[in-house]
């Protein structure tokens, strides 16, 4: 296995020469320390079936099963699927996810440390995900902002950005916005974290998650606060020219493996519809995502 790192982009490393079936242990700390370090790792010519790609992610994890089934794959429930292509006359997975900023789980209580994405039909044109490491632009923020959100605390929920259900259809919007307040409740997690594995401190926050932003007594900070806070990350730049903002782009055979705790991210999708399909296995590693979870 070789770990080289990336000739464009801010961050990220090639790995060749990967395979999970004869990978030692110290390959998997190798390539998890890349991840942590260097954020992105690109695993290149890998081919692997939905059940080879779950196999693979157990090498890293434990898996969590997103839990929404309409997004799951039929065999392997555990394995997340985005796609715009029918197979055998039904949709298989959700199209067009992820077209705003967020990390994986964010709006969970217990998010978890890497994600990783196989993309399986890859369009011709537009093809990526953009990326900002939020450590990077933590170090980055004016000293204002980050005395601000010091000892702050964050809630975030998914009402924002939840996707209509099968099953929704015909049902009144009030209440399917309840069920998903039930189902889903917002979560309060501190405004930043220090990486339990890199010891940097990670600005904990998207756009499309996050809702509120708190002292920690529970009160109401600023309401210019949190979209100052989106606006000098990079997160309101519709151009993704800002000086955060990473594009990390992808070929066929290509299984991107990225840092949950430290990146987030969102979806380039093509102006004109084209055929597009990715797995994508989430997990758990050695550490919560950072420690202290739970005592917010």
């Amino acid at each position: 296995m070789e770990i080289t790192p990336q000739q464009t982009g801010l961050f990220g490393v090639h790995v060749t020469g990967f395979d999970h079936t004869t990978a030692t242990e110290g390959d998997i700390e190798r390539l998890k320390e890349a991840v942590y370090t260097r954020k992105i790792a690109v695993l290149k010519n890998q081919h692997l079936d939905p059940g080879q790609f779950l196999a693979l992610g157990r090498r890293l994890g434990r898996p969590e099963t997103y839990y929404e089934p309409m997004y799951h794959h039929p065999d392997h429930p555990e394995v997340f699927v985005s796609s715009n292509v029918p197979e055998g006359g039904r949709q298989i997975g959700v199209p067009r996810t992820g077209k705003f900023w967020h990390a994986d789980y964010q709006f969970m209580p217990d998010p978890f440390g890497i994600t990783l994405i196989h993309p399986q039909v890859v369009p011709r044109k537009n093809r990526g995900t953009y990326f900002i490491d939020m450590g990077a632009a933590h170090r980055r923020l004016p000293q204002e902002l980050k005395d601000a959100v010091a000892g702050a605390r964050c809630r975030h929920s998914v009402r924002k950005y939840f996707k209509i259900r099968p099953h929704d259809v015909y049902r009144p919007l009030s209440e399917i916005i309840e069920e998903v307040e039930v189902k889903t409740p917002s979560v309060v997690q501190p405004a930043t974290f220090v990486h339990p594995f890199t010891g940097e401190t990670v600005l904990y926050l998207s756009e499309g998650f996050t809702v509120g932003i708190e002292d920690a007594d529970g009160r109401p900070l600023d309401e210019d606060l949190l979209p100052r806070l989106f606006a000098a990350t990079g997160q309101t730049d519709e151009t993704f020219r800002d000086e955060n903002i990473h594009l990390q782009t992808f070929e066929k055979g290509d299984l991107l493996v990225w840092d949950n705790r430290s990146l987030i991210h969102r979806a380039l999708h093509t102006s004109a519809p084209e055929p597009t399909v990715s797995h994508r296995v989430t997990v758990h590693d050695s550490r919560p995502l950072f420690d202290g979870l739970g005592a917010a």
